[in-house]
């Protein structure tokens, strides 16, 4: 499936000043949607007056900034009509503010406009990344829904059961919010509807229902399809966190934000499921035991790595759980019979146990429990919508951090294959090519900008392609010479720094190779300063695999 809003974005320089009231001081580095003709990114330094600062809050110099940039943006309203600030975070280490916004339009927020703003210790603005869709694009729209939000679930639901049979329950609440829905050249008011399942199938669809009519514009399923990733139980002894409650021990690690708890999900139904979860607040059947000793390799395995990844994304960056703020994380081992795959459904994390035959129980590999928390961490900050170069960003930062986490190779998957089966990985950062393409096996992934996958399998390619940006970070990490460019390596600790910060602070739904290219180099700036050798990595590993 084609992406939404293509955002293949072309470098040009410029500099100037702005009118109104402030100035670009320094030559900006700018790309720009080849449809919108609006810009994906502007980096430079817009320096407001003296005056300005000292009587305006930082969110009124924000607007003040998109207002002068109006005529770029192709916005004739008000920035404050035309965006709305979600969320805004103060950088302690570089003393510097990012801001996370929509693009709205009378008041509804339209699909894949996020954006980020950021302010240095001067507060002048040095960054805008994101999408912004001409308003005379939505003028058409009518924003008064006809449908009610009840109503549009309720043709998801019908959908769904099309797709995949017969849906008992679903796994938490389905999600439904109001848009401008921008597909295939034309706006729609829609709702875009969020549902998970476990049973018939593992899923995480996403819909988009047209508000008045009820017809279903677009569909797609995004729950991430691992083909098997996970080690069986090896006889090494764990030590790990759980609960003692009524007599018996848990796999419930309450020491680390609101929980790590693993469930079991007996291979059935998923009617028992939501009755548990209802009755105590978990996905799955609790695991216990009348001692301290777990008998259940598969579920120790989904314990222990979770909490190895939690310790990562804590130690490393300073994040608390996937969403900064505890949240509770839940995985359900035995999911399905003979499953042979892995995911973060949007609610917990599942594992199947392989088939026994060419797969192994997935939730034994660390790397692929980094992937899979990473999905999460990624929908609860830049948020990358799953298709097309989006969506390959999406799943090759789940890549970059599963690599990171796992810190013995840069495969991706390679303990998860039984004994006597060439564990070469499912993806390799290093090597790409040495990987079959699963879409076209007698090729392997791509490992260079003009060898992308374009077709409409995979969501766009989101697995093929993600191949790409991962090169790109292996270069960074360990350097090398990749199609006559060379690379100076910094290491892991520098790279993962700078991946984690273009995701958290400047990557918006809708961003490209393009814009993960200038993020990363926006990241390896703020970090380690402009004329560094990170700065200078970042720029020769995505000239290497032919991004711009």
């Amino acid at each position: 499936m084609k992406k939404k809003m293509k955002v293949i974005a072309s470098i040009t320089l410029a500099t100037g000043v702005i009118t109104g009231t402030a100035s670009s001081v320094f030559a900006s580095t700018k790309a720009v949607d080849p449809h919108y003709k609006t810009p994906t990114y502007l980096i430079e330094t817009w320096k407001a007056p003296d005056y300005l600062k000292q009587l305006t809050s930082k969110k009124e110099l924000v607007y003040h900034y998109l207002s002068s940039k109006r005529q770029e943006f192709k916005i004739t309203s008000s920035a404050k009509n035309s965006f709305k600030i979600l969320k805004e975070e103060f950088d302690q280490k570089t003393k510097t503010r990012h801001f996370r916004l929509v693009q709205t339009y009378s008041n509804v927020p339209v699909y894949g406009t996020s954006q980020t703003v950021s302010l240095d210790q001067e507060n002048n603005v040095k960054s805008f990344m994101g999408a912004v869709v001409p308003e005379s694009e939505q003028r058409s729209v009518k924003t008064k829904p006809s449908l009610t939000a009840t109503k549009a679930v309720k043709i998801a639901k019908l959908d769904i059961e099309k797709q995949i049979g017969k849906v008992e329950h679903y796994d938490g609440d389905i999600e439904h919010e109001l848009y401008i829905y921008p597909y295939k050249g034309k706006d729609y008011l829609a709702y875009a509807i969020k549902a998970s399942t476990v049973d018939p199938e593992p899923s995480y669809w996403h819909y988009f229902v047209d508000a008045h009519t009820g017809k279903i514009i677009n569909k797609f399923n995004a729950i991430d399809q691992v083909q098997g990733t996970g080690k069986n139980l090896t006889g090494e002894v764990k030590t790990f966190e759980v609960a003692k409650k009524n007599g018996y021990y848990y796999l419930a690690d309450e020491t680390r934000g609101n929980g790590i708890n693993t469930v079991d999900a007996k291979h059935v139904n998923y009617i028992l499921f939501s009755l548990l979860s209802q009755l105590f607040g978990v996905t799955g059947l609790e695991i216990r035991e009348k001692s301290p000793t777990f008998t259940d390799p598969t579920a120790v395995d989904a314990h222990v790595n979770a909490e190895t990844v939690y310790d990562y994304y804590k130690k490393t960056f300073g994040l608390n759980s996937y969403d900064g703020k505890g949240a509770k994380i839940i995985s359900s081992v035995h999911v399905g019979k003979e499953w042979n795959n892995a995911a973060w459904n949007g609610k917990q994390m599942i594992y199947g146990d392989g088939d026994g035959e060419t797969f192994r129980p997935f939730s034994g590999a660390l790397d692929v429990i980094a992937h899979e928390l990473t999905h999460a961490v990624t929908e609860k900050t830049a948020n990358l919508d799953y298709q097309g170069e989006s969506g390959a960003l999406n799943e090759s930062m789940s890549d970059i951090m599963g690599a990171m986490v796992d810190r013995d190779d840069w495969e991706i998957g390679e303990d998860i294959y039984v004994q006597g089966e060439k564990a070469q990985g499912l993806r390799s950062l290093k090597d790409p090519a040495s990987i079959p393409n699963p879409l076209n096996p007698k090729e392997g992934y791509p490992d260079h900008y003009s060898k992308r996958y374009t077709g409409e399998e995979d969501n766009g390619g989101v697995h093929i392609n993600s191949s790409i940006n991962n090169k790109a970070a292996y270069l960074i990490s360990e350097g090398g010479t990749h199609y006559g460019v060379t690379t100076q390596g910094i290491g892991r600790e520098e790279t993962e720094q700078i991946y984690y910060r273009a995701l958290t602070k400047y990557l918006t739904a809708t961003s490209n190779f393009s814009a993960m290219r200038q993020a990363a180099i926006q990241a390896a700036r703020d970090l380690y300063g402009k004329d560094s050798k990170e700065v200078k990595a970042v720029e020769d590993a995505y000239q290497a695999v032919g991004v711009q």
